[in-house]
């Protein structure tokens, strides 16, 4: 294969993956509206649980739950929200680097580490490096929902219940705009007061049956609700985070396109520069 037919073959293919990655673009764009969507429906539910929960652990009830309860750690959960596909960019990478750092900052101390895993990456990942997986669940597609998240919270609720955790963490990407998305490590458990502070005024409820089945019901949804916004922030990311990786591909597919046209012309002039000097070389030699 001559020189210039291998360089026209070079074009073709790249034209190809170019037509491919743009293709991505518009798909991740299009999932990304409709997640911001989902995402700003489902934040102020979230927001009014917590406004809820901090007037119930400021009033004077008769029970204390033990969500707000600190004890000295000495094994802790993390949940990890990651993707199930790849071609996003090193958001799952930056994610997982950062949730490491600060595992190891638990087991410099001695603390163990228990997780439960949400999305193919994570799971291969964190059992790539033996980590303990006390749950797990992938490919939930883009429009997961709560019942999709519950199991495997309920593990580590279960065990923070019985008192062999003693704080849980949830990994995710926070979702700031379309251009970035940001690592997060959130204690969930036990509720830092600093989140139940910003209460301005206390009183207390009448409690129906009880104060301690309407707190564990309460609690148990708000976890199970942050955990689920968590989710679909991190969809929100991994579509913005994908729209970006592809476009970034269409762009360079086009420029290494334009540079191979004008190689390919160089070598064709060439070729027919090669061509005329043989025919004038042979016209004199008549």
């Amino acid at each position: 294969m001559s020189a210039a037919a291998k360089i026209r073959a070079t074009i073709d293919s790249t034209g190809k993956t170019r037509k491919v990655t743009s293709a991505l673009e518009m798909v991740a764009a299009s999932k990304l509206n409709k997640t911001q969507q989902r995402m700003a429906a489902s934040r102020p539910y979230a927001e009014k649980m917590l406004s809820v929960i901090g007037h119930m652990a400021h009033c004077n009830s008769e029970y204390q739950h033990p969500f707000l309860e600190e004890r000295a750690p000495k094994r802790v959960g993390y949940i990890v929200i990651s993707t199930d596909r790849g071609l996003c960019g090193g958001l799952n990478t930056t994610l997982f680097k950062e949730t490491l750092q600060s595992m190891k900052r638990w087991q410099s101390q001695s603390v163990d580490i228990e997780t439960c895993l949400l999305g193919h990456k994570a799971v291969s990942f964190f059992r790539r490096h033996q980590f303990s997986v006390l749950a797990h669940a992938d490919h939930l597609g883009d429009t997961p929902s709560v019942s999709d998240v519950v199991g495997v919270v309920n593990v580590l609720l279960q065990a923070y219940h019985a008192g062999t955790i003693d704080r849980v963490f949830l990994a995710s990407n926070l979702h700031v705009n379309t251009m970035v998305q940001k690592p997060r490590i959130l204690q969930l458990l036990p509720l830092l007061p600093a989140k139940l502070d910003h209460v301005p005024t206390h009183w207390d409820y009448l409690y129906e049956p009880d104060a301690k089945e309407v707190m564990d019901t309460l609690l148990n949804r708000y976890i199970e609700c942050e955990v689920y916004q968590a989710m679909i922030e991190n969809i929100a990311c991994e579509q913005a985070a994908r729209m970006m990786a592809m476009k970034n591909a269409t762009d360079n597919a086009g420029e290494i396109i334009d540079a191979l046209r004008l190689a390919y012309n160089k070598v064709r002039q060439a070729s027919i520069t090669q061509e005329l000097s043989e025919i004038v070389a042979g016209a004199e030699a008549v």
